[in-house]
């Protein structure tokens, strides 16, 4: 794999037409959040987060003004022996960047052991299957040393986002992101060709 260059970057999905269906493979179910899962959570990112260490001040400060939506938009991914091994969030932002209001997908980690099994695709259709019922359009922040994950993301139908094309980090995360991936919405973006509205 090339080396990857540390880039903060965000990729949109300008619409919610046509979202992927993936399920889950076999053994594996969704369950939704449930009052103290702030621990499940936690002990998910501690395991598989190589990046930073996420704290409980990370959950308070995504989740704490809107506690109360959690049950409906936190989801986690168990094993047939009920052991939680992922989740991911349907969130929302009401003004983003001063663009509106977009849903996002939000704190998404599988548990190391059970990481290339077909699980990201699954989780990110379900979550973007909950945002599509308040929202029109859709946005995640990453990092461009999170090249699979972004492969993910790719495949759900998110492109980088048009705004920071200007931004000579971002440029260069996103250069090096596309010499592991070699992805036609990539290169579509380094050519500064958008044919997605990017408001």
């Amino acid at each position: 794999m090339h080396e990857l260059l540390a880039a903060e970057v965000h990729m949109i999905r300008p619409t919610m037409d046509n979202l992927p269906t993936w399920r889950l493979p076999e053994g594996y179910r969704f369950r939704s959040y449930r009052e103290g899962d702030i621990a499940v959570w936690l002990a998910l990112h501690h395991d598989a987060e190589p990046l930073f260490r996420v704290e409980a001040r990370h959950f308070d400060e995504s989740f704490g003004a809107h506690r109360n939506a959690l049950a409906d938009r936190m989801f986690f991914v168990q094993t047939a022996g009920g052991e939680d091994v992922g989740t991911i969030t349907a969130w929302w932002e009401d003004d983003w960047n001063g663009r509106g209001a977009w849903g996002r997908i939000h704190w998404v980690v599988v548990a190391t052991a059970h990481q290339r099994r077909g699980l990201a695709k699954p989780m990110t259709a379900h979550a973007l299957h909950r945002i599509a019922q308040d929202h029109s359009r859709t946005m995640l922040g990453t990092d461009t040393r999170r090249p699979w994950a972004i492969k993910t993301y790719l495949d759900c139908g998110f492109v980088p986002d048009p705004k920071e094309r200007g931004l000579q980090q971002v440029v260069l995360g996103w250069s090096a992101v596309q010499r592991t991936l070699r992805h036609p919405a990539i290169a579509q973006w380094l050519a500064g060709d958008f044919s997605v509205d990017c408001l």
